[in-house]
């Protein structure tokens, strides 16, 4: 029994994909890694710098849509939002806006989730509905914010 040598022949051009499917592979597990991992330490990081002190109490804003007024009203105190909510919402608005009310739900929920204004998303169905309802929720939640010393703080009438 005689052991017969065995010849392998390897292609240059095999080895060349080869190194680089490895390659890609590593850099899609690292990418990969980074993308379920790494957003958790960045999230954190932020939201430590970003913390926003507000006046408590409860504030309101008024909007004007068509001929009839809605009221917004927002409860806060020292660092959360506990409340948002639409007050003196008469039926003709509800039928003249039937989006408005759903669109706010939605905004409403984001923003007890996140505690923020930054990341709010709103579908395309409702995009302008949002828009004026996010821009009145950013304008009570200014007049509500503490700004730090040596800012200048615009003020804006009801």
């Amino acid at each position: 029994m005689r052991s017969k040598t065995k010849i392998v022949v390897l292609h240059m051009k095999e080895l060349i994909y080869t190194g680089i499917f490895i390659l890609l592979a590593i850099l899609f597990v690292v990418l990969l890694f980074l993308m379920f991992f790494g957003k958790d330490k960045k999230e954190t990081g932020e939201a430590d710098t970003a913390a926003v002190s507000y006046v408590p109490g409860v504030y309101t804003t008024s909007l004007q849509l068509g001929e009839s007024m809605v009221e917004m009203e927002i409860v806060l105190d020292q660092d959360h939002i506990n409340s948002l909510r639409l007050v003196n919402v008469s039926e003709a608005v509800t039928t003249m806006y039937p989006l408005i009310q759903p669109a706010f739900d939605s905004l409403a929920s984001q923003i007890y989730d996140g505690q923020s204004l930054d990341q709010i998303t709103y579908s395309d169905d409702n995009r302008y509905t949002s828009t004026v309802l996010l821009e009145a929720i950013r304008h009570t939640l200014d007049k509500a914010s503490i700004h730090p010393a040596g800012s200048a703080e615009e003020t804006i009438p009801n």
